[in-house]
């Protein structure tokens, strides 16, 4: 029988060393591209947005409950978390320079059928599109925000990150402002914004393209690495605090509005106004939490911005709508300080796989987020809306898992 791999504290706390190739084939930032794919990171969630932002709509006009709303949320996620990896994992061997374009499709496809669509399956469809059209744009994406950091790589990841914050806390204001005064077809004009991330897509790609080989080149005369019990844990350990931010953020974007609603008789369009104050401060959270990953360490930031949020978490289901709108803001900006140290931490971990880890760790942010919105749905249906905030106020509490994780020496090659 194998034996039982036992794992010291030492062992735990000593550092582990990767050989990490110098990030990108660029001696400086390209602030363009990061620019570019930032600006793009913002088309693409803003359009996601817009799934959780007509819940509301969707509920009265076909008469679902939190569960099959929850549900909704499942397929789009599903699709995104299932697909994120593998493709991050085929474009590892097999760089595409315009699959970010071609992905994008798949969301244009996904607005237009949820515009049109007059049948609870239908609306699963479309949702599916969407989260297969955000599948093939993260992996890849995250990669040339790399590429062209010029080794400064937490604030890549920040830039390109925030887009797609500030498009997450976009949607709901533009779904409030068009899609809740003109109902459901209105979606359909949301294809323009599709259409327009095709267009920056392809000239992107047309920078990456003859930088393919250079990539090539690089990951040639590197040694494949071998994923040790120490790497292995602290992947383990990721996930599991990936587990409880994202667990939290889809209790307050799918659900914050109907909490509001419910709680302080606020409309529909008032709670996506304050839904859009969390959002926000989300977006200037993970603005700095990258900076600050690569002045301070990327360990030191994810343990403040998990475990930092509890006291906050513990508050907000017993405070009034003024005090829910200030701790929406506290715990948006700390808790999603830890989104670009988590990714580029469990980049360096593997260096030779980020497109994989990329999708990876990506595809587990729209996966546990999907499965948070299915089950708390269905608890919300069960024990009410309060009692969802009352229990899910405890998981930042899980940021105590940060301790283990061990600190990163790297070698460039």
């Amino acid at each position: 029988m194998n034996k039982p791999v036992i794992l010291s504290e030492d062992t735990l706390a000593a550092p582990i060393v990767v050989d990490t190739p110098a990030p990108p084939p660029v001696a400086k930032p390209a602030f363009a591209i990061i620019g570019a794919i930032s600006f793009s990171h913002l088309l693409n969630d803003l359009m996601q947005s817009l799934i959780p932002s007509v819940y509301p709509i969707l509920k009265d006009n076909y008469a679902l409950d939190f569960g099959q709303i929850g549900m909704i949320t499942l397929a789009f996620m599903f699709t995104s978390s299932m697909l994120q990896p593998l493709v991050g994992a085929y474009t590892d061997k097999y760089p595409k320079p315009f699959s970010l374009a071609i992905g994008m499709g798949f969301t244009f496809a996904g607005l237009i059928l949820l515009s049109v669509a007059h049948h609870y399956w239908t609306i699963l469809v479309a949702a599916a599109l969407v989260g297969t059209g955000s599948a093939v744009f993260h992996p890849e994406s995250s990669r040339i925000a790399r590429m062209a950091s010029g080794g400064r790589v937490g604030m890549a990841q920040s830039v390109f990150q925030v887009g797609g914050n500030l498009g997450t806390a976009i949607g709901p204001v533009l779904a409030a402002l068009i899609i809740v005064p003109f109902g459901q077809p209105s979606i359909a004009w949301f294809s323009l914004v599709a259409a327009l991330a095709i267009v920056v897509l392809w000239r992107i790609g047309l920078w990456y393209k003859p930088r393919v080989a250079q990539r090539k080149a690089v990951h040639a005369v590197i040694a494949e690495e071998r994923s040790s019990t120490r790497t292995l844990v602290a992947l383990g350990v990721l996930m599991v605090l990936l587990f409880s931010k994202t667990f939290y953020v889809a209790s307050i974007s799918s659900y914050y509005t109907f909490f509001l609603m419910q709680k302080f008789g606020v409309t529909t369009q008032a709670s996506q106004m304050y839904l859009f104050l969390f959002l926000g401060a989300s977006a200037v959270g993970v603005f700095f939490g990258g900076p600050l990953g690569d002045r301070f360490g990327r360990k030191y930031v994810i343990w403040f911005s998990i475990i930092g949020a509890l006291p906050f978490t513990l508050a907000l289901p017993y405070v009034g709508l003024f005090g829910s709108a200030v701790l929406s803001i506290l715990i948006g900006f700390i808790i999603s300080s830890a989104t670009p140290a988590i990714i580029v931490y469990a980049q360096e971990l593997m260096p030779h796989r980020l497109g994989m880890i990329s999708g990876l760790f990506y595809g587990l942010t729209f996966g546990f987020g999907g499965i948070g919105a299915a089950v708390l749905g269905e608890l919300g249906d069960l024990k009410g809306i309060d009692f969802v905030y009352q229990v899910c106020a405890w998981l930042p509490a899980i940021g105590l898992l940060a301790v283990f994780l061990p600190q990163i020496k790297r070698h460039k090659l």
